[in-house]
């Protein structure tokens, strides 16, 4: 992926605001846009955005597992199918 095709100035998106969005629903890439020469804010499309958003979460629980994990803050298998069976009833 070349990210320098997807950096723009403000005043293009400005000037070009719908082909902008046809370009990021299209592609999925993200448009990073600047003002000054500097970096200001990144447009996504919203699937891509969805996605990115759930691998973090899923990237937090298994931080959250892995932590456990070196603490010895475990559960043997009967116990965990015996706490949502309880959670089921």
């Amino acid at each position: 992926m070349q990210i320098t095709n997807d950096i723009k100035p403000i005043t293009y998106l400005k000037s070009r605001a719908a082909d902008v969005l046809k370009q990021i629903n299209e592609t999925h890439r993200p448009m990073i846009i600047t003002q000054n020469g500097e970096a200001k804010a990144v447009i996504q499309d919203p699937q891509s955005y969805e996605n990115m958003k759930n691998a973090i979460s899923l990237l937090k629980l298994l931080s959250f597992a892995e932590e456990d994990i070196k603490n010895g803050d475990l559960l043997d298998e009967d116990e965990v199918f015996s706490a949502v069976e309880e959670l089921l009833k």
